[in-house]
C-alpha cells in the first residue's frame, strides 16, 4: 500500500512531467509531430510495414490500430444491436468488429461491398490465405452502397427498436461519400455514430493529389444536417486515420 507521502510524490512527478511536456512542445510543434509520424505511419505501407500488414485472427485488416481500439471503447458503451459497414473488402474488420459484439454479448454486423471475395483478394494489398470468415454475428452483402437495392435489404435487417451504429470506408470520392451519409444517416440511433473512415486522403495529412474525399464530404453533410457533432474527444491518442470523421448523433 502507499503511503500519503509516496501517494504525493508520484502525483508531483506526475505535474512535472506534464509541464515539461507542455514547456517543450507547444500546441503548433505537437500537431507538427503528430503529422509528421501520420505521415511516416501511412507510407510506411510501401515497405508492407504497419498498417497494411495487420490482421485480426489471421484475417487481414487495413485500419489503424488506434482507431480499432477506439471502436471497442464505442463498441462496450454503446453496446449497438446493428453495426453496418460499408467496404467490406477481406472482411477483417467486420469479423473484428463481430469478435467485439461477441465480448460485450449484443450486436450484429451487415457489411456491404460492391465486389466479390475473389475480386477483393486480387487487389489486396497483402497476400491473404483467411477472408470474409464465417461468423455467426456476420451478415455480407454483395452491392453498390448506396444502390435502392442494398439500402432495402439494409433496412430490412434492422428492428425499429436496434440501436444501429454506422461505419462508412468505400469509396472515397466525395460524391459516393456524401450519398452514404445522406443514406445511412437516418440509421444511426441517437447517442450512437456515423464514423466515416480515411479523412485523412486529400492533404489532411496524406495523398494530397487525392482530390475531394471523405473529409470534404463530412464538411458539406455537416452543413445541413444539424443532428450530428463531430466528436474529437475519439482522436485522443493522437494518430488517427478519421480525423473529423467520428460523427455522434444528438438529436
Amino acid at each position: 500500500m502507499l503511503t500519503i507521502l509516496q501517494k504525493l510524490k508520484r502525483e508531483i512527478q506526475i505535474l512535472r512531467d506534464v509541464l515539461y511536456y507542455r514547456l517543450i512542445f507547444d500546441h503548433t510543434s505537437e500537431q507538427t509531430v503528430v503529422e509528421q509520424f501520420h505521415k511516416l505511419y501511412f507510407d510506411s505501407h510501401v515497405f508492407g510495414k504497419a498498417w497494411t500488414s495487420s490482421s485480426w485472427m489471421g484475417v487481414p485488416v487495413y485500419k489503424c490500430p488506434t482507431d480499432l481500439w477506439t471502436y471497442q471503447e464505442l463498441i462496450y458503451g454503446i453496446k449497438p444491436d446493428v453495426i453496418i459497414e460499408t467496404g467490406t473488402l477481406l472482411g477483417g474488420s467486420a469479423y473484428y468488429l463481430a469478435s467485439l459484439c461477441d465480448l460485450v454479448g449484443n450486436g450484429r454486423v451487415i457489411t456491404v461491398d460492391v465486389d466479390s471475395a475473389e475480386e477483393s483478394v486480387s487487389r489486396a494489398r497483402s497476400a491473404a490465405t483467411k477472408v470474409r470468415p464465417v461468423h455467426p454475428r456476420l451478415t455480407y452483402l454483395r452491392g453498390s452502397s448506396t444502390s435502392k437495392e442494398v439500402l432495402l435489404q439494409v433496412k430490412n435487417l434492422i428492428q425499429d427498436s436496434d440501436k444501429v451504429l454506422v461505419v462508412l470506408d468505400s469509396d472515397h470520392r466525395k460524391t459516393h461519400v456524401l450519398d452514404e451519409l445522406r443514406a445511412y444517416a437516418p440509421l444511426v440511433s441517437i447517442g450512437s455514430y456515423l464514423i466515416v473512415e480515411d479523412t485523412n486522403i486529400n492533404g489532411h495529412p496524406i495523398l494530397s493529389e487525392f482530390g475531394p474525399g471523405p473529409m470534404e464530404a463530412v464538411a458539406e453533410f455537416l452543413m445541413t444536417n444539424k443532428n450530428f457533432v463531430v466528436d474529437r474527444s475519439r482522436e485522443r491518442h493522437f494518430l488517427t486515420f478519421n480525423p473529423g470523421g467520428y460523427l455522434r448523433r444528438d438529436k
